[in-house]
């Protein structure tokens, strides 16, 4: 019984050194957050990070860590796009912690696939992949309702088509290189399966 004590309090130990070593989360005031998101952010996203162009990427409930990437990417250069290059200019590193955890809070609206033909074409690609080229399926990563994973891949579900058929091909004709991973899914898949895939995750919930 006493080793097994004892074996427990290392085990509880260790355990409280390594919470200790883990980063802290950062520091975020939602207040602020959504003041800069209304100054800055508003005109092309909507009030509530829903927007409503199908060009423009609804944010709201996007992992938050995810957004703080892209417009750090924006800001460097890695990602191209000249008006959202302005914008992450203007953004402190604060702001943009700000305006990404607010935008997690809101609730992103639901969005729904169109393309009655596709839509079984995109439901096999998106959940079992394209085998035979080596086209790993999006729910490996994304997961299968499209939720992501927090810290590591975006979410997608409710996502305009248009918007996620601009990025796949953006990525497949190297316009966008931020992320080398989807550049080589991207690169094997051809318009047809981008525009199913892409409408297929609009229909996720």
């Amino acid at each position: 019984m006493k080793s097994l004590a004892a074996l427990l309090t290392a085990s509880l130990l260790a355990a409280t050194a390594s919470a200790a070593d883990a980063p802290a989360a950062p520091k975020v005031d939602l207040a602020k957050g959504g003041a800069s998101y209304a100054a800055v952010c508003v005109a092309c996203h909507a009030a509530d990070g829903n927007s409503t162009v199908p060009l423009q990427p609804k944010l709201a409930q996007q992992h938050p860590e995810y957004l703080v990437k892209q417009m750090l990417e924006f800001k460097s250069g890695t990602r191209q796009d000249p008006i959202m290059q302005g914008f992450a200019a203007a953004l402190s590193e604060e702001d943009t912690r700000n305006i990404a955890w607010w935008l997690a809070s809101q609730k992103v609206k639901p969005g729904f696939a169109k393309e009655k033909d596709l839509v079984m074409l995109g439901e096999r690609i998106y959940r079992g992949g394209i085998p035979d080229r080596q086209i790993p399926a999006c729910a490996g990563c994304h997961s299968p309702n499209g939720a992501g994973i927090p810290a590591q891949y975006p979410r997608l579900a409710g996502q305009f088509a248009d918007y996620t058929a601009k990025q796949l091909v953006a990525f497949r004709d190297g316009a966008r290189k931020n992320n080398l991973q989807m550049t080589g899914v991207a690169a094997k898949m051809n318009d047809r399966e981008i525009k199913a895939v892409s409408d297929y995750i609009a229909g996720l919930r």
